[in-house]
Protein backbone atom coordinates (compact mmCIF):
# COMPACT_ATOMS: atom_id res chain seq x y z
CA UNK A 1 0.00 0.00 0.00
CA UNK A 2 1.03 3.61 -0.54
CA UNK A 3 2.49 5.18 2.57
CA UNK A 4 0.25 8.25 2.17
CA UNK A 5 -3.03 6.33 1.81
CA UNK A 6 -5.78 7.21 4.26
CA UNK A 7 -7.02 4.53 6.72
CA UNK A 8 -10.34 4.34 4.82
CA UNK A 9 -8.50 3.77 1.54
CA UNK A 10 -6.40 1.00 3.13
CA UNK A 11 -9.55 -0.75 4.37
CA UNK A 12 -10.96 -0.57 0.85
CA UNK A 13 -7.87 -2.17 -0.65
CA UNK A 14 -7.99 -5.02 1.90
CA UNK A 15 -11.68 -5.57 1.13
CA UNK A 16 -10.99 -5.91 -2.59
CA UNK A 17 -8.13 -8.32 -1.93
CA UNK A 18 -10.48 -10.55 0.09
CA UNK A 19 -13.03 -10.50 -2.73
CA UNK A 20 -10.37 -11.58 -5.24
CA UNK A 21 -9.24 -14.42 -2.93
CA UNK A 22 -12.83 -15.60 -2.52
CA UNK A 23 -13.42 -15.56 -6.28
CA UNK A 24 -10.46 -17.89 -6.74
CA UNK A 25 -11.76 -20.39 -4.15
CA UNK A 26 -13.80 -23.46 -5.17
CA UNK A 27 -16.86 -22.23 -3.28
CA UNK A 28 -17.36 -19.48 -5.85
CA UNK A 29 -16.57 -21.40 -9.06
CA UNK A 30 -20.27 -21.46 -9.88
CA UNK A 31 -20.23 -17.64 -9.92
CA UNK A 32 -17.55 -17.53 -12.59
CA UNK A 33 -19.69 -16.72 -15.52
CA UNK A 34 -19.29 -13.48 -17.49
CA UNK A 35 -22.30 -11.71 -16.03
CA UNK A 36 -21.50 -12.33 -12.38
CA UNK A 37 -17.86 -11.51 -12.87
CA UNK A 38 -18.87 -8.21 -14.47
CA UNK A 39 -21.07 -7.40 -11.47
CA UNK A 40 -18.42 -8.37 -8.93
CA UNK A 41 -15.64 -6.44 -10.61
CA UNK A 42 -17.97 -3.43 -10.92
CA UNK A 43 -18.56 -3.59 -7.18
CA UNK A 44 -14.80 -3.72 -6.66
CA UNK A 45 -14.32 -0.60 -8.77
CA UNK A 46 -17.04 1.27 -6.88
CA UNK A 47 -15.50 0.29 -3.53
CA UNK A 48 -12.10 1.59 -4.62
CA UNK A 49 -13.56 4.85 -5.99
CA UNK A 50 -15.64 5.42 -2.88
CA UNK A 51 -12.70 4.77 -0.63
CA UNK A 52 -10.72 7.29 -2.63
CA UNK A 53 -13.19 10.14 -1.89
CA UNK A 54 -11.66 10.94 1.45
CA UNK A 55 -8.04 11.11 0.39
CA UNK A 56 -5.94 13.87 1.87
CA UNK A 57 -6.23 16.93 -0.37
CA UNK A 58 -3.24 18.88 -1.53
CA UNK A 59 -3.19 22.65 -1.96
CA UNK A 60 -2.89 22.01 -5.69
CA UNK A 61 -6.36 20.44 -5.65
CA UNK A 62 -7.89 23.90 -5.12
CA UNK A 63 -8.11 26.86 -7.49
CA UNK A 64 -8.01 30.22 -5.72
CA UNK A 65 -8.08 33.50 -7.67
CA UNK A 66 -8.16 37.06 -6.32
CA UNK A 67 -8.27 40.52 -7.88
CA UNK A 68 -8.99 44.14 -7.01
CA UNK A 69 -11.71 45.38 -9.38
CA UNK A 70 -11.68 48.65 -11.34
CA UNK A 71 -14.45 50.25 -9.30
CA UNK A 72 -14.57 53.20 -6.92
CA UNK A 73 -14.79 52.76 -3.16
CA UNK A 74 -17.70 55.06 -2.38
CA UNK A 75 -18.43 57.22 0.62
CA UNK A 76 -22.03 57.19 1.92
CA UNK A 77 -22.34 53.53 0.88
CA UNK A 78 -22.23 50.60 3.32
CA UNK A 79 -20.84 48.02 0.89
CA UNK A 80 -18.08 48.37 -1.71
CA UNK A 81 -16.25 45.69 -3.68
CA UNK A 82 -12.56 45.93 -2.85
CA UNK A 83 -11.15 42.42 -3.39
CA UNK A 84 -13.07 39.72 -5.21
CA UNK A 85 -12.09 36.07 -4.78
CA UNK A 86 -13.09 32.79 -6.37
CA UNK A 87 -12.30 29.50 -4.64
CA UNK A 88 -12.96 26.38 -6.75
CA UNK A 89 -12.86 22.98 -5.04
CA UNK A 90 -13.09 19.45 -6.48
CA UNK A 91 -16.34 17.53 -6.69
CA UNK A 92 -15.24 14.81 -4.26
CA UNK A 93 -14.59 17.21 -1.38
CA UNK A 94 -16.91 17.66 1.57
CA UNK A 95 -16.84 19.06 5.10
CA UNK A 96 -14.32 21.79 4.23
CA UNK A 97 -14.85 25.17 5.90
CA UNK A 98 -13.15 28.53 5.47
CA UNK A 99 -12.16 29.67 8.96
CA UNK A 100 -10.15 32.84 8.32
CA UNK A 101 -8.97 35.20 5.59
CA UNK A 102 -5.92 37.46 5.61
CA UNK A 103 -5.41 40.70 3.65
CA UNK A 104 -2.74 43.31 3.07
CA UNK A 105 -3.75 46.99 2.83
CA UNK A 106 -0.25 48.36 2.13
CA UNK A 107 -0.56 51.14 -0.44
CA UNK A 108 -3.75 52.62 0.99
CA UNK A 109 -3.32 56.38 1.29
CA UNK A 110 -4.97 56.81 4.69
CA UNK A 111 -6.29 53.92 6.79
CA UNK A 112 -8.30 56.42 8.84
CA UNK A 113 -10.64 56.78 5.84
CA UNK A 114 -11.90 53.23 6.49
CA UNK A 115 -14.54 52.66 9.18
CA UNK A 116 -15.33 48.96 8.67
CA UNK A 117 -14.28 45.89 6.71
CA UNK A 118 -16.64 43.00 5.89
CA UNK A 119 -16.40 39.78 3.92
CA UNK A 120 -19.36 38.40 1.99
CA UNK A 121 -19.75 35.06 0.22
CA UNK A 122 -21.97 33.34 -2.31
CA UNK A 123 -22.01 29.99 -4.11
CA UNK A 124 -21.95 29.23 -7.86
CA UNK A 125 -22.81 32.80 -8.96
CA UNK A 126 -21.03 36.03 -7.94
CA UNK A 127 -23.79 37.86 -6.07
CA UNK A 128 -22.08 40.49 -3.98
CA UNK A 129 -25.22 42.50 -3.24
CA UNK A 130 -27.08 39.52 -1.72
CA UNK A 131 -24.08 37.65 -0.34
CA UNK A 132 -23.89 36.09 3.13
CA UNK A 133 -21.67 37.86 5.64
CA UNK A 134 -18.63 35.79 6.59
CA UNK A 135 -17.09 38.15 9.13
CA UNK A 136 -16.27 41.77 10.01
CA UNK A 137 -13.61 43.95 11.57
CA UNK A 138 -13.51 47.57 12.68
CA UNK A 139 -9.83 47.33 13.68
CA UNK A 140 -8.15 48.72 10.58
CA UNK A 141 -4.45 47.97 10.08
CA UNK A 142 -2.21 47.28 7.11
CA UNK A 143 -2.51 43.56 7.95
CA UNK A 144 -6.08 42.38 8.49
CA UNK A 145 -7.32 38.93 9.55
CA UNK A 146 -11.04 38.20 9.58
CA UNK A 147 -12.34 34.99 11.16
CA UNK A 148 -15.58 33.26 10.25
CA UNK A 149 -17.22 29.98 9.36
CA UNK A 150 -18.20 29.38 5.75
CA UNK A 151 -18.72 25.79 4.53
CA UNK A 152 -17.55 25.26 0.96
CA UNK A 153 -19.44 23.43 -1.74
CA UNK A 154 -18.01 21.64 -4.76
CA UNK A 155 -17.52 24.07 -7.59
CA UNK A 156 -17.10 27.85 -7.45
CA UNK A 157 -17.31 29.69 -4.12
CA UNK A 158 -17.14 33.51 -4.22
CA UNK A 159 -15.94 35.91 -1.54
CA UNK A 160 -15.59 39.71 -1.44
CA UNK A 161 -13.70 42.04 0.81
CA UNK A 162 -15.95 45.06 1.33
CA UNK A 163 -15.21 48.42 2.94
CA UNK A 164 -17.19 51.32 4.32
CA UNK A 165 -15.62 54.78 4.46
CA UNK A 166 -16.14 57.94 6.45
CA UNK A 167 -18.76 60.27 4.97
CA UNK A 168 -16.16 62.90 4.14
CA UNK A 169 -12.67 61.97 2.89
CA UNK A 170 -10.07 63.31 0.49
CA UNK A 171 -11.33 62.14 -2.90
CA UNK A 172 -7.82 61.93 -4.33
CA UNK A 173 -6.87 59.22 -1.84
CA UNK A 174 -6.66 55.57 -2.95
CA UNK A 175 -7.55 52.20 -1.45
CA UNK A 176 -5.19 49.28 -2.01
CA UNK A 177 -5.94 45.75 -0.79
CA UNK A 178 -4.63 42.28 -1.63
CA UNK A 179 -5.68 38.82 -0.51
CA UNK A 180 -2.79 37.13 1.31
CA UNK A 181 -4.29 33.74 2.21
CA UNK A 182 -7.34 31.69 3.12
CA UNK A 183 -7.19 29.18 5.98
CA UNK A 184 -9.35 26.03 5.84
CA UNK A 185 -10.71 23.88 8.64
CA UNK A 186 -8.35 21.02 7.70
CA UNK A 187 -5.41 23.29 8.43
CA UNK A 188 -4.46 24.03 4.86
CA UNK A 189 -3.52 27.60 3.90
CA UNK A 190 -4.27 28.69 0.34
CA UNK A 191 -2.40 31.44 -1.50
CA UNK A 192 -4.20 33.23 -4.34
CA UNK A 193 -3.38 33.43 -7.99
CA UNK A 194 -3.64 37.15 -8.78
CA UNK A 195 -5.71 37.92 -11.88
CA UNK A 196 -5.87 41.15 -13.83
CA UNK A 197 -3.75 44.26 -13.33
CA UNK A 198 -3.57 45.18 -9.66
CA UNK A 199 -4.19 48.91 -9.22
CA UNK A 200 -5.33 50.87 -6.21
CA UNK A 201 -9.00 51.84 -6.21
CA UNK A 202 -10.15 55.43 -6.39
CA UNK A 203 -12.46 56.98 -3.81
CA UNK A 204 -15.79 58.42 -4.94
CA UNK A 205 -19.12 59.59 -3.55
CA UNK A 206 -22.40 57.69 -3.84
CA UNK A 207 -24.18 60.98 -4.50
CA UNK A 208 -27.64 59.48 -5.13
CA UNK A 209 -28.59 55.94 -4.14
CA UNK A 210 -31.48 53.63 -4.99
CA UNK A 211 -34.51 54.45 -2.78
CA UNK A 212 -32.83 57.48 -1.20
CA UNK A 213 -35.38 60.22 -0.42
CA UNK A 214 -38.14 57.88 -1.66
CA UNK A 215 -36.80 57.88 -5.21
CA UNK A 216 -36.44 54.50 -6.89
CA UNK A 217 -33.97 55.54 -9.59
CA UNK A 218 -31.64 58.48 -10.21
CA UNK A 219 -30.65 58.92 -13.85
CA UNK A 220 -29.45 61.33 -16.57
CA UNK A 221 -26.69 63.38 -14.89
CA UNK A 222 -25.77 66.94 -15.76
CA UNK A 223 -23.03 68.90 -13.97
CA UNK A 224 -21.35 72.31 -14.15
CA UNK A 225 -19.01 74.50 -12.12
CA UNK A 226 -20.37 77.98 -11.40
CA UNK A 227 -18.37 81.17 -11.61
CA UNK A 228 -18.00 80.96 -7.81
CA UNK A 229 -16.52 77.45 -8.02
CA UNK A 230 -19.68 75.70 -6.78
CA UNK A 231 -20.50 72.32 -8.30
CA UNK A 232 -24.14 71.97 -9.41
CA UNK A 233 -25.46 68.56 -10.46
CA UNK A 234 -28.89 67.89 -11.94
CA UNK A 235 -30.60 64.57 -12.65
CA UNK A 236 -33.89 62.70 -12.98
CA UNK A 237 -35.76 61.75 -9.83
CA UNK A 238 -37.64 58.70 -11.14
CA UNK A 239 -39.90 57.95 -8.20
CA UNK A 240 -41.55 54.68 -9.12
CA UNK A 241 -39.04 52.90 -11.37
CA UNK A 242 -36.26 53.28 -13.90
CA UNK A 243 -38.35 53.74 -17.07
CA UNK A 244 -38.16 56.84 -19.26
CA UNK A 245 -40.97 59.38 -19.52
CA UNK A 246 -43.90 59.14 -19.37
CA UNK A 247 -43.65 58.54 -15.62
CA UNK A 248 -43.65 60.32 -12.28
CA UNK A 249 -40.33 62.16 -12.58
CA UNK A 250 -38.90 65.53 -11.52
CA UNK A 251 -35.51 67.18 -11.90
CA UNK A 252 -33.40 67.09 -8.73
CA UNK A 253 -30.34 69.20 -7.91
CA UNK A 254 -27.33 68.73 -5.62
CA UNK A 255 -24.81 71.42 -4.69
CA UNK A 256 -21.22 71.26 -3.39
CA UNK A 257 -19.04 74.17 -2.29
CA UNK A 258 -15.90 72.12 -1.51
CA UNK A 259 -15.06 70.53 -4.84
CA UNK A 260 -17.37 67.56 -4.42
CA UNK A 261 -16.21 66.22 -1.07
CA UNK A 262 -19.54 66.99 0.61
CA UNK A 263 -22.96 67.79 -0.84
CA UNK A 264 -25.99 69.69 0.40
CA UNK A 265 -29.36 67.91 0.62
CA UNK A 266 -31.06 67.33 -2.72
CA UNK A 267 -33.61 69.92 -3.93
CA UNK A 268 -36.31 69.44 -6.57
CA UNK A 269 -35.96 72.34 -9.03
CA UNK A 270 -38.38 71.24 -11.81
CA UNK A 271 -41.77 69.74 -10.96
CA UNK A 272 -44.79 70.24 -13.24
CA UNK A 273 -47.19 69.09 -10.55
CA UNK A 274 -50.70 68.17 -11.74
CA UNK A 275 -50.89 70.51 -14.70
CA UNK A 276 -54.12 70.32 -16.72
CA UNK A 277 -55.84 68.28 -14.05
CA UNK A 278 -53.67 65.25 -14.78
CA UNK A 279 -51.71 63.41 -12.08
CA UNK A 280 -47.98 63.61 -11.45
CA UNK A 281 -47.29 60.49 -13.49
CA UNK A 282 -48.75 62.28 -16.54
CA UNK A 283 -46.63 65.38 -16.01
CA UNK A 284 -43.12 63.98 -15.83
CA UNK A 285 -40.12 66.19 -16.56
CA UNK A 286 -36.52 65.08 -16.98
CA UNK A 287 -33.40 64.47 -19.10
CA UNK A 288 -31.81 67.68 -17.78
CA UNK A 289 -28.97 69.70 -19.26
CA UNK A 290 -27.14 72.47 -17.35
CA UNK A 291 -25.36 75.61 -18.58
CA UNK A 292 -23.55 78.44 -16.78
CA UNK A 293 -23.55 81.89 -18.41
CA UNK A 294 -19.92 82.86 -17.87
CA UNK A 295 -20.69 86.57 -18.29
CA UNK A 296 -23.68 86.96 -15.94
CA UNK A 297 -23.24 83.93 -13.65
CA UNK A 298 -26.81 82.77 -14.32
CA UNK A 299 -27.26 78.98 -14.20
CA UNK A 300 -29.70 77.52 -16.73
CA UNK A 301 -31.25 74.04 -16.67
CA UNK A 302 -33.22 72.66 -19.62
CA UNK A 303 -35.55 69.66 -19.43
CA UNK A 304 -38.30 67.93 -21.44
CA UNK A 305 -41.85 67.95 -20.04
CA UNK A 306 -44.30 65.27 -21.13
CA UNK A 307 -48.03 65.90 -20.58
CA UNK A 308 -50.59 63.11 -20.85
CA UNK A 309 -50.25 59.72 -22.64
CA UNK A 310 -50.01 57.56 -19.48
CA UNK A 311 -48.23 54.24 -19.79
CA UNK A 312 -46.54 55.20 -23.07
CA UNK A 313 -42.94 56.12 -23.73
CA UNK A 314 -42.73 59.79 -24.58
CA UNK A 315 -40.16 59.11 -27.29
CA UNK A 316 -42.95 57.48 -29.32
CA UNK A 317 -46.05 59.22 -27.92
CA UNK A 318 -45.09 62.86 -28.61
CA UNK A 319 -46.77 64.15 -31.79
CA UNK A 320 -46.55 67.20 -34.11
CA UNK A 321 -47.76 70.50 -32.72
CA UNK A 322 -46.76 73.13 -30.19
CA UNK A 323 -49.11 72.83 -27.19
CA UNK A 324 -48.50 70.51 -24.20
CA UNK A 325 -51.50 68.43 -25.18
CA UNK A 326 -49.92 67.74 -28.58
CA UNK A 327 -46.20 67.49 -28.09
CA UNK A 328 -43.41 67.47 -25.49
CA UNK A 329 -42.30 70.83 -24.14
CA UNK A 330 -38.82 72.37 -23.97
CA UNK A 331 -38.66 73.98 -20.51
CA UNK A 332 -35.98 76.06 -18.72
CA UNK A 333 -35.38 77.19 -15.15
CA UNK A 334 -32.63 79.53 -13.98
CA UNK A 335 -30.77 80.49 -10.82
CA UNK A 336 -29.15 83.88 -10.27
CA UNK A 337 -27.79 83.18 -6.78
CA UNK A 338 -25.31 80.33 -7.39
CA UNK A 339 -27.94 77.60 -7.27
CA UNK A 340 -29.57 78.49 -3.96
CA UNK A 341 -32.97 79.35 -5.46
CA UNK A 342 -34.56 78.66 -8.85
CA UNK A 343 -37.13 80.35 -11.07
CA UNK A 344 -40.49 79.02 -12.15
CA UNK A 345 -40.50 77.01 -15.42
CA UNK A 346 -39.92 79.00 -18.63
CA UNK A 347 -41.44 77.29 -21.68
CA UNK A 348 -39.56 78.08 -24.93
CA UNK A 349 -41.14 75.39 -27.14
CA UNK A 350 -42.86 77.87 -29.45
CA UNK A 351 -39.55 79.69 -30.04
CA UNK A 352 -37.57 76.72 -31.31
CA UNK A 353 -39.82 73.81 -32.34
CA UNK A 354 -41.17 73.39 -35.84
CA UNK A 355 -44.85 72.36 -35.63
CA UNK A 356 -44.34 69.39 -37.96
CA UNK A 357 -41.62 67.88 -35.78
CA UNK A 358 -42.71 64.98 -33.59
CA UNK A 359 -40.42 65.79 -30.65
CA UNK A 360 -37.83 68.28 -29.43
CA UNK A 361 -35.65 68.06 -26.34
CA UNK A 362 -32.24 69.01 -24.97
CA UNK A 363 -28.85 67.22 -24.78
CA UNK A 364 -28.95 65.92 -22.04
CA UNK A 365 -25.79 66.70 -20.01
CA UNK A 366 -24.53 70.26 -20.28
CA UNK A 367 -24.29 73.36 -22.46
CA UNK A 368 -21.56 75.97 -22.88
CA UNK A 369 -20.93 79.71 -23.16
CA UNK A 370 -19.05 80.69 -26.33
CA UNK A 371 -16.23 83.24 -26.43
CA UNK A 372 -18.63 85.91 -27.69
CA UNK A 373 -21.14 85.20 -24.88
CA UNK A 374 -23.59 83.08 -26.90
CA UNK A 375 -25.31 80.40 -24.81
CA UNK A 376 -25.47 76.97 -26.48
CA UNK A 377 -27.33 73.81 -25.43
CA UNK A 378 -27.02 70.55 -27.35
CA UNK A 379 -30.44 69.37 -28.52
CA UNK A 380 -32.24 66.70 -30.56
CA UNK A 381 -35.44 66.52 -32.58
CA UNK A 382 -37.53 63.96 -34.45
CA UNK A 383 -38.63 65.31 -37.81
CA UNK A 384 -42.01 64.83 -39.52
CA UNK A 385 -40.89 61.34 -40.60
CA UNK A 386 -39.90 60.47 -37.02
CA UNK A 387 -36.19 60.45 -37.90
CA UNK A 388 -34.05 61.80 -35.02
CA UNK A 389 -31.30 64.38 -35.51
CA UNK A 390 -28.79 65.97 -33.13
CA UNK A 391 -28.50 69.77 -33.20
CA UNK A 392 -28.02 72.82 -30.96
CA UNK A 393 -30.14 75.67 -29.61
CA UNK A 394 -28.58 79.04 -28.80
CA UNK A 395 -29.24 82.46 -27.32
CA UNK A 396 -27.37 85.69 -28.15
CA UNK A 397 -29.23 87.80 -25.57
CA UNK A 398 -28.39 86.04 -22.26
CA UNK A 399 -31.33 83.66 -22.49
CA UNK A 400 -34.17 86.05 -23.36
CA UNK A 401 -34.76 84.42 -26.76
CA UNK A 402 -33.58 81.18 -28.33
CA UNK A 403 -33.01 79.80 -31.84
CA UNK A 404 -32.29 76.33 -33.19
CA UNK A 405 -29.92 74.81 -35.74
CA UNK A 406 -30.50 72.19 -38.41
CA UNK A 407 -29.93 68.47 -37.99
CA UNK A 408 -26.25 67.54 -37.92
CA UNK A 409 -26.73 63.90 -38.91
CA UNK A 410 -29.71 61.57 -39.26
CA UNK A 411 -30.40 58.89 -36.65
CA UNK A 412 -28.40 60.67 -33.96
CA UNK A 413 -29.76 61.81 -30.60
CA UNK A 414 -28.02 62.65 -27.31
CA UNK A 415 -25.07 64.97 -27.99
CA UNK A 416 -22.52 67.20 -26.29
CA UNK A 417 -20.90 70.34 -27.67
CA UNK A 418 -17.55 72.14 -27.27
CA UNK A 419 -15.98 75.18 -28.93
CA UNK A 420 -12.66 74.57 -30.69
CA UNK A 421 -9.67 76.89 -31.06
CA UNK A 422 -10.92 78.22 -34.41
CA UNK A 423 -14.26 79.08 -32.70
CA UNK A 424 -16.16 76.39 -34.62
CA UNK A 425 -18.44 74.08 -32.63
CA UNK A 426 -17.89 70.34 -32.36
CA UNK A 427 -21.01 68.23 -31.77
CA UNK A 428 -20.25 64.75 -30.44
CA UNK A 429 -23.35 62.55 -30.96
CA UNK A 430 -24.88 59.27 -29.93
CA UNK A 431 -25.32 57.38 -33.21
CA UNK A 432 -28.14 54.85 -33.16
CA UNK A 433 -26.33 52.76 -35.78
CA UNK A 434 -24.08 51.68 -32.92
CA UNK A 435 -20.40 50.94 -32.59
CA UNK A 436 -18.93 54.44 -32.48
CA UNK A 437 -19.69 58.13 -31.97
CA UNK A 438 -20.63 60.52 -34.74
CA UNK A 439 -18.90 63.92 -34.76
CA UNK A 440 -19.81 67.03 -36.77
CA UNK A 441 -18.54 70.61 -37.04
CA UNK A 442 -20.45 73.86 -37.57
CA UNK A 443 -19.09 77.36 -38.16
CA UNK A 444 -22.48 79.09 -38.32
CA UNK A 445 -24.30 78.03 -35.14
CA UNK A 446 -25.75 74.88 -36.63
CA UNK A 447 -27.12 76.24 -39.88
CA UNK A 448 -24.75 73.94 -41.78
CA UNK A 449 -22.67 70.95 -40.67
CA UNK A 450 -19.79 68.86 -41.95
CA UNK A 451 -18.50 65.52 -40.72
CA UNK A 452 -15.37 65.63 -38.60
CA UNK A 453 -12.47 63.40 -39.63
CA UNK A 454 -12.87 61.36 -36.41
CA UNK A 455 -16.60 60.70 -36.95
CA UNK A 456 -17.59 57.03 -36.66
CA UNK A 457 -13.94 56.06 -36.19
CA UNK A 458 -12.16 57.35 -33.10
CA UNK A 459 -14.56 56.81 -30.19
CA UNK A 460 -16.31 53.49 -29.72
CA UNK A 461 -19.66 53.18 -27.94
CA UNK A 462 -22.48 50.67 -27.36
CA UNK A 463 -25.16 53.31 -28.25
CA UNK A 464 -25.23 55.53 -25.16
CA UNK A 465 -25.02 59.11 -24.01
CA UNK A 466 -21.48 60.44 -23.38
CA UNK A 467 -19.70 63.47 -21.93
CA UNK A 468 -17.34 65.89 -23.69
CA UNK A 469 -15.66 68.99 -22.23
CA UNK A 470 -12.83 71.35 -23.12
CA UNK A 471 -10.13 72.41 -20.65
CA UNK A 472 -7.84 75.43 -21.20
CA UNK A 473 -4.85 74.27 -19.17
CA UNK A 474 -2.10 76.75 -18.37
CA UNK A 475 0.70 74.31 -19.24
CA UNK A 476 -0.87 71.72 -21.53
CA UNK A 477 -2.93 74.11 -23.63
CA UNK A 478 -6.36 73.32 -25.05
CA UNK A 479 -7.46 69.82 -24.01
CA UNK A 480 -10.58 67.80 -24.72
CA UNK A 481 -11.82 65.15 -22.31
CA UNK A 482 -14.32 62.48 -23.33
CA UNK A 483 -16.06 59.94 -21.07
CA UNK A 484 -18.34 57.01 -21.96
CA UNK A 485 -18.65 53.21 -21.86
CA UNK A 486 -15.49 52.17 -23.72
CA UNK A 487 -17.15 49.12 -25.22
CA UNK A 488 -18.88 48.50 -28.55
CA UNK A 489 -21.44 46.01 -27.21
CA UNK A 490 -22.45 46.87 -23.66
CA UNK A 491 -22.47 49.74 -21.20
CA UNK A 492 -19.38 48.92 -19.16
CA UNK A 493 -15.73 50.01 -18.83
CA UNK A 494 -16.48 53.68 -18.12
CA UNK A 495 -13.33 55.46 -19.35
CA UNK A 496 -11.92 59.00 -19.61
CA UNK A 497 -10.03 59.76 -22.82
CA UNK A 498 -7.82 62.76 -23.58
CA UNK A 499 -7.19 64.61 -26.84
CA UNK A 500 -4.33 67.08 -27.30
CA UNK A 501 -5.20 67.88 -30.93
CA UNK A 502 -8.79 69.16 -30.92
CA UNK A 503 -10.35 65.69 -31.07
CA UNK A 504 -8.38 64.27 -33.99
CA UNK A 505 -6.83 61.51 -31.88
CA UNK A 506 -7.42 60.01 -28.41
CA UNK A 507 -4.19 58.18 -27.40
CA UNK A 508 -4.60 55.02 -25.35
CA UNK A 509 -1.82 56.08 -22.97
CA UNK A 510 -3.93 59.08 -21.95
CA UNK A 511 -6.98 57.11 -20.89
CA UNK A 512 -8.22 56.11 -17.45
CA UNK A 513 -10.89 53.49 -16.70
CA UNK A 514 -13.04 54.26 -13.65
CA UNK A 515 -15.79 51.62 -13.60
CA UNK A 516 -15.54 48.19 -15.22
CA UNK A 517 -18.92 46.66 -14.33
CA UNK A 518 -22.09 46.94 -16.40
CA UNK A 519 -24.08 50.10 -15.61
CA UNK A 520 -26.63 52.52 -17.07
CA UNK A 521 -23.69 54.45 -18.51
CA UNK A 522 -24.74 58.14 -18.80
CA UNK A 523 -22.29 60.78 -17.51
CA UNK A 524 -21.30 64.42 -17.29
CA UNK A 525 -17.94 66.09 -16.57
CA UNK A 526 -16.87 69.53 -15.37
CA UNK A 527 -13.60 71.37 -14.75
CA UNK A 528 -13.26 71.83 -10.97
CA UNK A 529 -9.96 73.71 -10.90
CA UNK A 530 -6.60 73.93 -12.67
CA UNK A 531 -5.72 70.34 -11.73
CA UNK A 532 -9.00 68.46 -11.39
CA UNK A 533 -12.06 67.42 -13.33
CA UNK A 534 -15.24 66.07 -11.76
CA UNK A 535 -17.26 63.21 -13.24
CA UNK A 536 -20.85 62.30 -12.37
CA UNK A 537 -21.98 59.01 -13.89
CA UNK A 538 -24.64 56.35 -13.60
CA UNK A 539 -24.23 53.05 -11.81
CA UNK A 540 -27.44 51.02 -11.67
CA UNK A 541 -30.28 53.23 -10.40
CA UNK A 542 -27.59 55.37 -8.70
CA UNK A 543 -25.23 58.28 -9.41
CA UNK A 544 -21.54 58.31 -8.49
CA UNK A 545 -19.14 61.26 -8.35
CA UNK A 546 -15.37 61.08 -8.76
CA UNK A 547 -12.66 63.73 -8.72
CA UNK A 548 -9.73 63.08 -11.06
CA UNK A 549 -6.35 64.79 -11.04
CA UNK A 550 -5.61 65.42 -14.71
CA UNK A 551 -1.94 64.52 -14.14
CA UNK A 552 -3.15 60.89 -14.04
CA UNK A 553 -4.04 61.29 -17.70
CA UNK A 554 -0.70 62.69 -18.89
Amino acid sequence: MEKNSSPLHQIGVITVQLIIKSLNSSKFIIMKNKVNLFVVYSIMAIVLLACGEKKNLEVSDFSYEASQPVLPVLTLKDKNKVVQMKLTIPKNVSDIVVTSMDFNLVGTTDLKNITNIDIYSSFKEPRFETGTKFGSSDEINFKVQIDGHQPLQAGDNYFWLSMALKDSVNLTNKISANSVSITLSNGQVLKPTVTGIQTAQRIGVALRQHNQDNVDTYRIPGMATTNNGTLITVYDNRYEGSVDLQADADVGMSRSTDGGTTWEPMKVIMDMGEYGGKPQNENGIGDPSILVDRNTGTIWVAAVWAHGHPGERNWHASKPGISPEETSQFVLVKSEDDGLTWSDPINITSQIKKPEWQLLLQGPGKGITLKDGTLVFPAQFKDKDRMPHSTIIYSKDTGLTWKIGTGARSNTTEAQVVQLDDESLMLNMRDNRGGSRAVAITKDLGQTWEDHVSSRKALIEPVCMASLISFDHSKKGKLLFFFNPNNEKRRANMTIKTSFDQGLTWPTENQLELYEDSCYGYSCMTVIDENHIGILYEGNKELYFEKVNINELF
